[in-house]
């Protein structure tokens, strides 16, 4: 019988590892509606992942992981070396699995792969989440047989590539966990609150800074959060590696709240089998302009109000936010005007304005590509030898 084999590879975030995940899971989906044998790999370094990727059905492969700037930086160096060293431990592991095809999100690691995968004249699919390719999807785009955009303006970026505007994959999981909530819209916010220990009645906000976190939206969230919970209970996404700061910082400024104020607020590290509470459970979500967090919003139809990250490579994020914006999805507030009255202001307006509260989640809706995985998963079972 024929059996198909992918690695999936693309790491520095779980912006580039769950939209694998995504994928991975459509594809078994698919294999088993055929009754297809499949076996998938993950090729990579995301050890803070690792327990996603084998519950999605993957094997995890680590390699050395070495990543590309177009900075000057000391590191460059270091991971120049690293890069050398994959090659060969490249040659040897594909050439044991010798995939049908490989599937790249891009990222630390994944360019090495990509090319040694050329050598072996393995096929090489490749998906840009972003409006502007990072600096590995765009040489990879040059060898890849297919790529798949989330953003149609990125389609600049490879002239000469077949390319398809599929949207950014969103792990079913994650859609299955809020369908579980309820039925009807009210429900599932309603059965989301009551999860939180949150007044099922309130307006609540959600702020998430990504799968790593914000330091800024936290600074933002500290500073105002006693003019925040007047108007809104606040769930918040701090980052695992910002927490125990954070939590030291909330206890000194909480230390005279009463117990009902500190209810009105749910900070937490990070959220993971519980994301789908959260983001059901808003009315309104600050966040960054990550296109995994962008759509993940959108498949929940929720108004945002989204801050870009200042410095992001070639200034991705603030385009990914300003198409979001052009879409009616969101609200553009930047880095300097991150200020307690200016976002007070944004909040109101969408609160405040139900016509515009229905057509920002209406708008959200309409941006998001519900069959992104499927039509990426569709893709690569035509590898099947």
């Amino acid at each position: 019988m024929k059996r198909l084999h992918i690695v999936f590879t693309g790491s520095g975030s779980g912006g580039h590892v769950f939209p694998l995940i995504a994928v991975a899971q459509e594809l078994k989906k698919q294999a088993e509606a055929f009754n297809l044998p499949l076996d998938m790999r993950y090729f990579g370094s995301e050890r803070a992942y690792a327990q996603d990727i084998v519950d999605a059905d993957m094997d995890f492969v680590p390699i050395l992981s070495s990543k590309m700037r177009r900075y000057a930086s000391l590191m460059n160096i270091v991971d120049a070396v690293k890069f050398c060293l994959s090659i060969p431990q490249l040659l040897w592991k594909l050439f044991w699995f010798m995939p049908d095809a490989v599937f790249s999100k891009g990222g630390p690691g994944a360019l090495a792969v990509v090319l040694v995968s050329r050598f072996y004249r393995i096929p090489v699919v490749i998906h840009e989440s972003d409006s502007v390719p990072g600096l590995t999807n765009a040489i990879s785009g040059k060898f890849a047989d297919k790529v798949f955009l989330a953003f149609a303006p990125a389609a600049d970026y490879f002239p000469h590539a077949d390319v398809e505007i599929s949207g950014n994959p969103v792990r079913q999981s994650l859609l299955d966990q809020k369908a579980s909530l309820g039925g009807t819209e009210d429900a599932i916010r309603t059965n989301a609150r009551k999860g939180f220990g949150l007044d099922v009645s309130a307006p609540t906000l959600f702020v998430v800074g990504g799968s790593q976190g914000a330091g800024k939206l936290n600074d933002f969230v500290l500073e105002n959060l006693d003019m925040l919970l007047n108007d809104v209970q606040v769930i918040h996404q701090v980052g695992t590696r910002n927490f125990a700061g954070y939590e030291k910082e909330y206890a000194f400024a909480s230390k005279d709240w009463s117990d009902r104020e500190k209810g009105r607020y749910i900070p937490k590290a990070f959220f993971g089998s519980d994301l789908a509470d959260a983001y059901a459970a808003a009315d309104l979500i600050i966040a960054r302009a990550g296109s995994g967090t962008l759509f993940e919003i959108a498949a929940f139809g929720k108004p945002s109000i989204i801050v870009p990250l200042e410095n992001s490579a070639n200034s991705h994020q603030k385009k990914n936010a300003r198409l979001y914006e052009e879409a009616g999805a969101g609200i553009i507030v930047t880095e300097e005007n991150l200020l307690g009255s200016i976002v007070a202001d944004r909040m109101k307006s969408i609160l405040g304005d139900p016509a515009r509260f229905a057509a920002m989640s209406q708008a959200a809706q309409s941006f998001f590509r519900p069959d992104a995985a499927t039509v990426i998963a569709k893709h690569l079972l035509t590898y099947v030898r």
